[in-house]
């Protein structure tokens, strides 16, 4: 697999993504993303400023703790947030389609399924319990086509169940979501997402809820689907592990920010935020010591109300003081760092990182 070109953007107004390395260019692109509600309480900036793109047949893992942004990133991208409710503003272009500020919902609704769709991270709650696994991905199918008649959208139905590895696929298209194991559940959402050949798959922590042995069962479809349709793929995750597997690109969020983006490689080897240091000192190395301790980030994570200020991870990271108060009166902008398409939104200088990297977090396993 290749490398997606994901840029998310820090403060300024007109944030520019980088020339991209294929010469097809990016599926979809993300600019100045921000995503807001007005609650009783106060503005809850969920989503602040982020842009990134993936271009067709590669994978951008996206990755934080929970109320970091991700899942609200990619429901505005389908066009799935009310709008009575959310206030969204920046660019969000599907194929050379701008999606934000669409005069009409039913031009998003057209795009939604045809050429992107979503894999929920929850089938049984996303497969509705009155009817059939085979029903509801026929009809999927004929929202898109609805020319074609009961008996096309079930051979359809059958064979994407076939495709994502469903045994006896006929009589499994009968059975309800209660009948269905939970990998087989998200298989069936997988077929449901892929029935229209989408371009742009969105799975929101698909594999949260499975045991390992069907986690890597379920990667490994997606990248065999991915290879065969060439769809770009985002893969919103907390595990760092299945980040590593299949994706191209990583792009870090905290307090709905990015606060680091590279390759798989940059991130993952060569980490420059310490927030991206917890992450991963926080989950157990195969290659660091068997005894050691693991680290968890202190602290809980900042509520979108009221986000400190300054760099938002400052309260809870152990370098804040490093540069005296400019952690807590500045928001750090992304920067590159390091190799070409590394962004790192961070007040330590390159020199001070390195040296903590090599000194403090490397000795704890961090390192892949």
């Amino acid at each position: 697999m290749g490398r997606s070109e994901a840029v998310p953007s820090g403060e300024p107004d007109r944030p520019e993504v980088p020339e991209q390395r294929s010469g097809e260019g990016p599926y979809l692109q993300v600019r100045d993303l921000r995503v807001r509600f007005d609650t009783e309480d106060g503005v809850v900036r969920a989503v602040d400023g982020v842009s990134f793109a993936v271009e067709r047949g590669r994978t951008l893992g996206i990755v934080g703790e929970s109320g970091s942004g991700k899942s609200v990133t990619s429901l505005a991208i389908l066009g799935l947030h009310n709008s009575k409710r959310a206030s969204i503003t920046g660019e969000i272009s599907v194929g050379g389609r701008q999606l934000v500020g669409l005069p009409e919902e039913e031009e998003v609704r057209r795009l939604r399924g045809r050429d992107m769709a979503m894999i929920f991270q929850d089938p049984l709650s996303a497969l509705h319990p009155y009817y059939t696994v085979g029903k509801q991905i026929a009809e999927a199918y004929r929202v898109h086509h609805p020319k074609a008649g009961r008996r096309e959208a079930r051979t359809r139905a059958v064979d994407m169940l076939g495709r994502v590895g469903i045994p006896q696929p006929g009589r499994r298209f009968e059975q309800y979501p209660h009948e269905f194991s939970g990998g087989m559940r998200q298989r069936a959402m997988i077929a449901m997402a892929l029935v229209n050949d989408p371009d742009l798959v969105i799975a929101d922590e698909p594999t949260t809820a499975l045991d390992v042995t069907v986690q890597a069962q379920i990667l490994d479809l997606l990248n065999d689907l991915q290879e065969e349709f060439r769809s770009a793929i985002i893969l919103i995750t907390h595990d760092l592990g299945v980040v590593g597997q299949v994706a191209d690109d990583v792009l870090v969020m905290y307090g709905g920010r990015a606060v680091e983006h590279g390759s798989v490689e940059q991130v993952l080897r060569r980490p420059q935020h310490p927030y991206t240091w917890g992450l991963l000192s926080s989950v157990p190395s195969l290659h660091g010591d068997a005894d050691a301790d693991l680290v968890p980030i202190p602290g809980n994570p900042p509520s979108l109300i009221n986000l400190p200020s300054g760099c938002a991870f400052h309260p809870r990271c152990r370098w804040a003081d490093v540069n005296g108060d400019r952690s807590r009166a500045d928001v750090p902008e992304l920067r590159e760092v390091g190799d070409r398409g590394h962004l790192v939104a961070c007040h330590l200088p390159v020199a001070a990182r390195e040296r903590i990297y090599r000194d403090e977090v490397a000795q704890v396993g961090v390192a892949r």
